[in-house]
């Protein structure tokens, strides 16, 4: 029997999309998985220090383990018009952003990249766990904050503005989609098991869209405060095709993402071998 340590987030989408995996409700070909969870910059610190096999991560902080990983082709979550979102308490102009204190959720996250590359001006930022933020803004301890996950869902019933959808940005920037979380492999793993584990996923995930209560109580298990209906909006928002084969757009997707940031100087610039 081998055994890997595999990592990721308790999101909705995450847990939705993992559940069967973890749970032997597929045959796991002789696999055994060591299940690590954590917020995603938690994650995104493991891999930087090469912790896990088998990781969910920033888009963003990939650009800084390539040479331990490789992006496997299930379990992405890519967006359409859907992406970060810049809130605040009172309304805000864009050409104000750049003078504002702004909360992310990790230096690591593709939320900051995004973010800086739209604004490489807006240097006061502060990092907080990302379901921390809207709490900050209402605290008036910053001005914005970037929130990303279900939180995107809540910030109006809390009376907080967006000002700008980076995820429609990115779109109209770069006429694709926009690449937040992938999941990665170590490259040591052998091809044999990195290709079993890739195959492996797309079966949890339609497992878990042939019998979708199935994943409730895992998901429900870590979103004890998020209502059934929100998780079933964050579902629908970042469990897509995507997610079963990232494809042809969705690779193009990941490495115009890469091309822009380098093209900024916020990454060096990527190699071609990233994808398995």
């Amino acid at each position: 029997m081998k055994r890997y340590t595999l990592g990721f987030s308790t999101c909705p989408n995450d847990t939705f999309i993992f559940d069967a995996l973890v749970h032997h409700k597929i045959n796991t070909k002789g696999i055994e998985f060591e299940l690590v969870l954590g917020d995603v910059e938690e994650l995104n610190a493991m891999a930087l220090n090469s912790e896990l096999d088998i990781t969910k991560l920033s888009y963003h902080a990939y650009a800084h383990v390539w040479r331990s990983y490789q992006i496997l082709n299930s379990g992405s979550a890519l967006g359409r018009n859907n992406g970060p979102i810049l809130v605040s308490k009172r309304k805000i102009y864009p050409d104000e952003i750049s003078n504002l204190k702004i909360g992310i959720p990790g230096k690591n996250t593709t939320a900051n990249l995004l973010f800086t590359i739209a604004y490489p001006e807006a240097l006061n930022k502060k990092e907080y766990l990302f379901s921390d933020i809207e709490t900050a803004l209402l605290d008036d301890d910053i001005d914005a904050g970037l929130i990303i996950h279900e939180t995107r869902f809540t910030y109006e019933q809390k009376g907080l503005k967006k000002i700008v959808d980076l995820g429609e940005y990115w779109e109209k920037y770069t006429k694709s989609p926009i690449p937040l979380g992938g999941i990665v492999i170590k490259r040591e793993i052998p091809r044999k098991d990195q290709l079993i584990i890739d195959r492996l996923i797309k079966e949890s995930l339609e497992f878990a869209y042939q019998f979708p209560n199935e994943p409730v109580g895992f998901m429900k298990q870590f979103a004890q405060e998020m209502d059934e209906s929100v998780m079933r909006k964050h579902i629908e928002l970042y469990v897509n095709p995507f997610s079963f084969d990232l494809g042809d757009i969705g690779k193009k997707a990941i490495t115009t993402l890469y091309k822009k940031a380098s093209d900024h100087q916020l990454i060096k610039e990527m190699p071609d071998a990233i994808f398995v």
